[in-house]
């Protein structure tokens, strides 16, 4: 449960640094294409999504918003309840089941379109509300672990309507996930733990977006990093950008951190937690199912708290071990968490709102299943960053598309002569 400052504007703050967020309100109250249209929302209640929230109002939108475990912000439910056209279905403080059924809640309004974090509304809807996914226009979904839910449904002939996979976007998988996923983890990491990275040694559970990102940083404040994977690619990439590799197992016995990036479950399980060096410092960044919460409780002769967001399991040798946020995501979890910087929600909240508007748009016709954002939208969004940022860049020019359209008799760079 996440308590914040009070105020008469809780968004005050994160709204200084998303000016595509802005832009797109601003844009959007004029034109208004979400009209009629009611939208579901499912993510960290936190200033980041309010903001979001306001941004599909202001296109128009009848909104419902539920949250996520241990990531509630009380003031930001209070804001969001003020605006006539949202309705909040969670509260501060509420367990896994309790929000199950909030969720259960919002899904019966028949929402139109689903924005999602974590896939947890999409895959709900088509387990439990079969007939409401058959009228449903379309959703989002922002999460590596969200699409991997996603596309097996996918592979599966499972989903209803179409889905814009907003992680795999261009801006969002090189911008969000490996820089403000890996600044807010490490960032809360320390902060609620006190601890110093450099001179540790820190494992890194996957190498896709989040865990390079994460990896990466560690390394640059001195950190002796070592990754671990189940994808062969991956980890040669790892070791090409010089980073250790080898099996979980190996890894814990020597490790002050362990950090999960993968989205999968049951990711550290008993053996590695068996394994696991004294005192080591457990968290996760990519999903709550990633570490075997109940092994560890099993294997724990007692379990204490020595700080805030640290629950210390005792071993029946005498090791501890120290779970940080009870294995929630530690950038939304801690006690003072708030999730990724603003600057970069504010592209990804942007895309998501692009890709909503874009799914109702005149005319679109999308098959059911999985979809890539439309390149159109992701650099849309990029040239609002920049823009924000006042910075500019080239231009391709004309002798150069000549070059790539016409693909046969080049000889030399003779045709690529301005």
């Amino acid at each position: 449960m996440t308590e914040t400052a009070s105020g008469a504007d809780p968004l005050s703050w994160v709204r200084e640094f998303s000016p595509i967020l802005s832009t797109l309100a601003a844009q959007y109250r004029e034109t208004t294409p979400l009209s009629d249209q009611y939208v579901a929302v499912s993510a960290p209640m936190t200033p980041h999504t309010g903001l979001f929230v306001e941004t599909l109002a202001a296109a128009g939108a009848t909104v419902g918003v539920s949250g996520e475990p241990g990531s509630t912000h009380r003031d930001v439910v209070a804001h969001l309840e003020s605006l006539p056209s949202v309705t909040t279905f969670s509260t501060a403080g509420m367990d896994g089941a309790e929000l199950k059924e909030a969720q259960r809640e919002l899904l019966g309004e028949r929402p139109d379109l689903i924005a999602d974090d974590g896939s947890f509304l999409l895959s709900l809807v088509h387990d439990e509300f079969p007939a409401l996914a058959e009228s449903v226009v379309g959703g989002c979904e922002q999460t590596t672990g969200g699409i991997t839910r996603l596309s097996a449904m996918d592979d599966q002939d499972v989903l209803s309507f179409p889905v814009y996979g907003v992680n795999e976007t261009p801006m969002k998988d090189t911008f969000d996930n490996v820089h403000g996923t890996a600044e807010s983890s490490i960032s809360n990491l320390v902060s609620i733990t006190n601890t110093m990275i450099g001179g540790k040694t820190a494992v890194v559970v996957g190498y896709g977006r989040c865990g390079r990102g994460i990896a990466t940083k560690l390394r640059d404040l001195g950190a002796d990093t070592v990754v671990t994977e189940v994808d062969p690619r991956r980890a040669l990439a790892a070791i090409a950008d010089g980073h250790r590799v080898t099996e979980l197992a190996d890894a814990v016995g020597d490790a002050d951190y362990v950090i999960t990036a993968t989205g999968r479950y049951d990711v550290v399980r008993r053996e590695h937690l068996e394994a696991m060096a004294d005192d080591a410092i457990l968290t996760s960044i990519g999903s709550f199912i990633e570490i075997d919460v109940d092994a560890l409780a099993t294997l724990a002769t007692g379990v204490s708290s020595p700080t805030p967001g640290i629950d210390r399991y005792t071993l029946p040798d005498g090791r501890t071990i120290n779970l940080v946020t009870e294995g929630k995501v530690v950038n939304l979890s801690g006690p003072a968490s708030a999730g990724n910087p603003s600057e970069v929600m504010d592209t990804t909240f942007a895309m998501m709102s692009a890709a909503l508007v874009d799914l109702v748009a005149d005319g679109r016709t999308l098959e059911a299943g999985l979809h890539q954002v439309p390149d159109r939208l992701d650099r849309r969004i990029a040239e609002m960053k920049l823009d924000s940022l006042e910075v500019t860049i080239d231009e391709v020019t004309e002798s150069q598309r000549s070059y790539h359209r016409e693909w046969a008799g080049h000889e030399g760079v003779d045709s690529a002569e301005e």
